[in-house]
């Protein structure tokens, strides 16, 4: 097994700066040994944290995951499986046990596999032929609840019967396509279902502290008058038993059911209503089970949270607090809903408490994703995955910035400067624009995904100025700042790119001649606002992106959205075609212009790129168009994600450096 031998050799405490700095620049091939880490899991007594790493290997052309386990000492991380890739891990109750998803072999379904913490090699629980997205253990550590999707033996056709009916990776969202739950007796490996409502997805259990029943996610998938809402249901952890509802909420970001240790309470996250979709602060509430009521926990917080996880004694939960720039970690008592900061500026991606420890996933300007023990508001590093790689870089210096827009409004953001950058010297300049617009951009050097931060650090290391600008309708700043651009797409988020562009000229650091803009979905969204609005940009990049919403309408995963906040397109066409501005004002752009996206996309659909590609082409405009084959909206396959950026520097190289 693979080991990390000590671990507190390879940090200094806390999330200071990587030591040896003077080196080279990033470069797209060192994807192939970048270690994403996530999926951060606490044994029930705090003596040990399970996660996965995700690496991408060159030769397969395949990203994989890996289950490591670290002590709570931090003086060793060891690495548990290999091979197939692995997802979802959790500890038994009982601490025993690690289990994970795999499938093994790899032509298989995913299964649930035990490893036994004492040793050995792992086995296989289950041999179904659903397809198994998620499980919860028993609290007695004797039975699991499976989530799965029934299988189809052979392909028939898609019959669609709920109003939402897309979803990126899982297709078109069909009543064969929900998924259920069902109870497996981990002895004898028997499994039988627990619910079977053909009208409604379920997910998301979570048993009661007593091993009784079973809280869960249930979505009706009816109309639009029920869109965006969540309706937890509570079920006895027996086969043929009947739900009953505990309450319906709006859907947030991301749920997540939790029960106090006394099983008097549960804990869940509430979004906003169906208007308000794109821009959602989760915000914490507590259920007293026995009567209904329903207790604000972090209304008055004005952020959102994410990854709440119950104190040992019940009395309190911790979570981290999304927050202009960064990601804080904070606790809630839950008497009073009084609310303490846990630790200064940091960003913490996921957290994790058990047996009074708490683990958090943090990231800074210039290292990548670690595993931390939070002790007293301090961090004590638990793995180290990629130091030897950011060792040989020399990053970009991260600084923030806040400038006025055109109306007033004070905007904020970081400016990313070259790693040998000379003041009074001006500089090519990319605004990089972060998706969403749900969502900020921070400091944190995140690897998965489409995570802004290592994009800025790729173009920063090879001479470019950086502009990521948290633009109106970015969260961190409260729910009047995000949905300050309500059904008035490309308007004010361009007012506040542009302040930012001028601001940049006017210190003296970006060259006016010289000005590139681009993005990945809501940010290739906005390239395509900000080229049609403004001809001053000399190159763009437009990622997943969409220049006529028009076209979007049923055909992506907006649905709700689209309805609640614009309304259909028959009822407000001019409100459509305003918001389409991009495509149907195509004349006004002058950019050479990239556009990339995947054929699998569901989000936003490869067709906005298809056809804002073709107009440019039409117009005489340089554009290029790529497609990444078998690509969803996050693309995955690590060659592709190497050509990714590597046309990224060739493009604004050709148009920002090389002389004409």
């Amino acid at each position: 097994m693979k080991r990390l031998l000590p671990i507190a050799v390879a940090f200094i405490a806390g999330l200071a700066p990587l030591a040896a700095q003077a080196g080279r620049a990033l470069t797209p091939e060192d994807w192939y040994r970048f270690q994403a880490v996530s999926d951060l899991k606490i044994a029930p007594d705090g003596a040990a944290v399970a996660y996965l790493v995700t690496s991408y290997d060159k030769e397969s052309d395949e990203s994989r995951s890996a289950l490591w386990l670290a002590n709570w000492a931090g003086d060793a991380s060891v690495q548990l499986t290999r091979g197939e890739s692995v997802s979802e891990p959790r500890f038994s109750p009982d601490g025993r046990y690690l289990s994970f998803l795999s499938a093994r072999p790899a032509e298989g379904k995913a299964q649930l596999w035990m490893l036994d913490r004492r040793g050995g090699e792992p086995r296989q629980l289950t041999h179904l032929t659903g397809e198994l997205t998620g499980y919860e253990w028993s609290p007695d550590s004797e039975h699991v609840v499976l989530v799965m999707r029934a299988a189809e033996k052979a392909p028939k056709p898609i019959v669609i019967d709920s109003f939402q009916f897309k979803a990126d990776r899982d297709g078109y969202l069909s009543a064969a396509s929900r998924s259920h739950l069902y109870l497996l007796e981990v002895r004898s490996g028997a499994c039988e279902p627990l619910t079977a409502d053909s009208g409604k997805q379920e997910s998301l259990p979570a048993w009661s502290p007593d091993g009784e029943q079973i809280a869960y996610v249930s979505d009706p998938m009816k109309g639009p008058e029920q869109t965006g809402i969540d309706e937890i249901d509570l079920i006895a952890a027996r086969a043929g038993s009947t739900p009953r509802r505990l309450l319906s909420t709006w859907s947030p970001n991301r749920q997540k059911l939790q029960w106090t240790p006394d099983g008097t309470r549960l804990a869940f996250l509430q979004g906003a209503e169906a208007k308000f979709n794109a821009y959602i602060l989760d915000s914490l509430a507590v259920l007293e089970v026995k009567s209904g009521e329903v207790r604000p926990l972090t209304e008055r917080l004005d952020r959102a949270v994410l990854s709440p996880a119950f104190a040992a004694d019940g009395r309190s939960l911790e979570f981290a607090v999304e927050d202009d720039g960064n990601q804080y970690p904070a606790r809630v008592i839950l008497a009073s809903a009084a609310i303490e900061r846990l630790g200064g500026a940091m960003v913490v991606h996921e957290l994790a408490a058990a047996a009074g420890h708490t683990a958090v996933l943090v990231s800074s300007d210039r290292a990548p994703v670690e595993v931390y023990a939070l002790e007293r508001g301090q961090l004590r590093p638990l793995s180290a995955h990629n130091p030897a790689l950011f060792g040989e870089l020399q990053l970009g210096s991260v600084e923030d910035i806040s400038f006025r827009s055109r109306d007033g409004t004070a905007v904020h953001g970081q400016l990313v400067k070259p790693p040998d950058y000379v003041s009074g010297h001006r500089y090519p300049t990319i605004v990089w624009i972060h998706g969403g617009p749900n969502g900020q951009d921070d400091h944190s050097l995140e690897l998965q995904g489409y995570g802004p931060p290592l994009e800025r650090q790729l173009f920063a290391t090879h001479g470019f100025v950086v502009l990521a600008i948290n633009y109106r309708g970015s969260t961190g700043r409260g729910a009047k700042f995000a949905r300050s651009i309500l059904a008035d797409w490309g308007h004010r988020e361009v007012e506040d790119l542009l302040a930012g562009v001028d601001y940049a000229v006017g210190k003296g650091v970006a060259d006016a001649a010289r000005l590139g803009v681009g993005g990945w979905s809501y940010g290739g969204l906005l390239t395509d606002y900000l080229i049609a609005s403004d001809t001053r940009f000399k190159a763009a990049i437009s990622g997943a992106g969409s220049g006529n919403q028009l076209s979007t309408y049923g055909t992506d995963q907006y649905i709700v959205e689209y309805n609640a906040e614009l309304g259909p397109p028959w009822r407000n066409p001019a409100l459509w075609l305003k918001v389409s501005y991009p495509f149907f004002h195509a004349d006004r752009i002058r950019t050479p212009t990239l556009f990339l996206g995947g054929d699998k996309d569901f989000n936003v659909p490869i067709g906005g790129g298809e056809q804002m590609y073709q107009a440019l082409r039409t117009l005489g405009v340089p554009a290029q168009l790529v497609v990444y084959p078998g690509e969803y909206h996050v693309l995955t396959r690590p060659s592709f994600l190497v050509d990714r950026f590597r046309r990224y520097l060739d493009w604004m190289d050709k148009y920002l450096k090389d002389k004409p």
